[in-house]
């Protein structure tokens, strides 16, 4: 039939060729009128609406401004120089007193170590050595005290000689009692073993303590003066 419409989307036989051209009922746009690059008419400008002041530009993202750095540099000198020098007297007002204490120890020290050998070199011999004891000990020895002494070992020399003693004395502890510049006091404890022959060789053991009074001569120190302290007779008793 003739009114029969040809069924949706069969529009084989009545679309337009490739060739042909498709008139559509959109209305014409007209190009937008740019000014002519070769005129040297430049577009009119409202005098009115523009500003006189000229804003600054925005700093980029991540961008800081410089300042002079020449100010906060020697600023921060400063603050370092007064640090330091602060530092520095808290360090020696602090470093001072430890080197005091420790020089004091060190001459303690050499007091004790002196004292002790003192009184191993005075009160140890033997029959063959006896005769120079006397010279051994000189080099501990100061004054008055070194001429008692000497005197001492004369008057004991040949009779201990003759009975064949043996003295052995032996250190324990030494310590100082004082110190006050070149004059110290120090205490030495020992144990006294001796031994003889005539006493089929059981050997005598005493516990004995002397106070030294010592005295500072250039780099050494001498022993001025002796006395016992504490004597305790711990020979055995068959």
């Amino acid at each position: 039939m003739e009114d029969q419409q040809h069924a949706a989307g069969d529009l084989t036989d009545e679309s337009p060729d490739a060739g042909d051209v498709v008139e559509t009922d959109a209305p014409e746009t007209e190009a937008a009128e740019t000014p002519d690059s070769e005129s040297g008419d430049e577009p009119a400008v409202d005098d009115e609406n523009v500003d006189d002041t000229t804003e600054a530009e925005e700093p980029a993202p991540g961008f800081r401004e410089r300042r002079p750095a020449g100010k906060w540099s020697l600023i921060a000198a400063a603050v370092a120089a007064v640090l330091f020098v602060g530092s520095a007297a808290f360090a020696g007002a602090s470093v001072q007193p430890y080197l005091t204490d420790r020089a004091t120890v060190e001459i303690k020290l050499r007091v004790a170590r002196t004292a002790a050998n003192a009184i191993t070199t005075l009160w140890t011999y033997t029959p063959a050595n006896i005769d120079k004891l006397a010279d051994r000990a000189s080099q501990y020895l100061s004054g008055d005290f070194e001429a008692s002494y000497r005197k001492y070992i004369d008057a004991i020399a040949a009779p201990n000689k003759q009975a064949q003693i043996t003295n052995s004395t032996q250190v324990t502890g030494a310590a100082v009692e004082s110190l006050n510049g070149a004059d110290a006091t120090a205490i030495v404890y020992t144990n006294t073993t001796s031994t003889s022959p005539a006493t089929k060789d059981v050997p005598s053991l005493k516990y004995l303590s002397y106070r030294l009074a010592m005295q500072r001569n250039h780099s050494h120190w001498l022993v001025t003066k002796m006395t016992t302290v504490t004597s305790l007779d711990l020979t055995p008793k068959f």
